[in-house]
């Protein structure tokens, strides 16, 4: 394999850039495995005691994942995300003014691998939510799992993740006076197993717990498609029924969480490694879908209201896809 390696003179600006994205590709990665072991450093130290007195934090702490978090705008203001905002670049587009006495709950697609634009747009200042939307405080949801780990579920509440159990969705979408959005990716993690360039194909057909979600409380639906996102990383061929689809699909049911085996580029030169490719995400929150509170939804309502979802983002998306380079012959594909 013929090695392209990065040029010698690169500006201050896009090293730094590239910096951000490593920080950020390790705090996915590798910092939940660095927080366990100094936990675990600590528990068998002479400094045992904090570790103890943590793990009591822990346990007074537990719900706060599933209750809105711990976001702390000092965070998600860093300088370091506008880096990471420009290394793609992210950029976020409005379609239309949303009305903050609502609650809202916005489905992102597609997952992609490490979900590039959600981090971005809902978990920084970087891309201007909240001048976009003023009155509305976003929160991206994340599996349960990571809100285990210690010091690290303390790192991502700050920018505004939280859990992604049903009780966590619940508490933000029945928050009174509205300006509450919940943004899940709706995919989830057998998505991000078929995340790779061109990749159109989105897990749909059968997800309908965000539609009863959204008529239990009467929040808003609104669509949301990121352009590029799928664009960031190659990833080893795994068709369906493949032995190593059905070794991913058996740790993702065992750990909970996806495994696709990804790669794109590395610091210093462009042809292997885990960062990902310099390609631009542009993210469209497309038009507001209203939704009447309905505590006991009927199959029939699920359905109506799943339709008229998959419409709006299939509207989204053909309405932009020209715009950011997709071909006029190709459609979003559900499954």
């Amino acid at each position: 394999m013929k090695v392209e390696f990065a040029p010698l003179r690169v500006p201050l600006r896009r090293r730094l850039q590239t910096a951000a994205v490593v920080q950020w590709v390790f705090s996915f990665l590798a910092l939940a495995q660095v927080c366990v072991a100094i936990f675990i450093l600590l528990l068998v130290s002479d400094w045992w005691i904090l570790a103890a007195l943590y793990s009591g934090w822990l346990y007074l702490d537990r719900d706060t994942p599933s209750s809105g978090g711990r976001r702390s705008q000092w965070v998600r203001g860093w300088r370091v995300w506008t880096y990471f905002r420009d290394y793609f670049p992210i950029t976020l587009v409005k379609t239309v003014d949303l009305d903050p006495q609502h609650n809202y709950l916005f489905g992102f697609h597609p997952h992609g691998v490490l979900v590039a634009g959600g981090f971005g747009n809902f978990c920084t200042e970087a891309s201007g939510f909240t001048k976009l939307f003023p009155g509305l405080t976003a929160y991206l949801l994340m599996l349960p799992f990571w809100f285990r780990i210690p010091f690290f579920r303390d790192y991502i509440m700050c920018g505004g993740l939280v859990s992604s159990e049903k009780a966590s969705a619940s508490y933000l979408l029945s928050r009174p006076g509205g300006g509450q959005v919940a943004v899940i990716a709706v995919g989830g993690a057998p998505e991000s197993l078929e995340a790779r360039p061109g990749a159109l194909t989105l897990q749909l057909t059968r997800r309908k717990g965000f539609i009863k979600l959204a008529l239990k409380h009467g929040a808003w639906l609104v669509p949301v498609f990121s352009f590029g996102e799928n664009e960031l990383f190659d990833q080893m061929e795994n068709p369906s029924g493949s032995a190593l689809r059905r070794l991913q699909d058996h740790l993702q049911g065992w750990l909970g969480v996806a495994l696709p085996l990804f790669h794109a580029r590395g610091v210093f030169q462009y042809s292997f490694g885990l960062l990902p490719y310099r390609k631009p995400i542009h993210t469209i929150v497309g038009r507001p879908i209203p939704v009447t509170q309905n505590l006991s939804p009927s199959t029939e309502d699920i359905e109506a209201l799943h339709t008229l979802y998959m419409e709006g983002l299939t509207q989204v998306f053909e309405e932009n896809k020209q715009i950011y380079g997709i071909p006029e012959e190709k459609h979003l594909k559900f499954m």
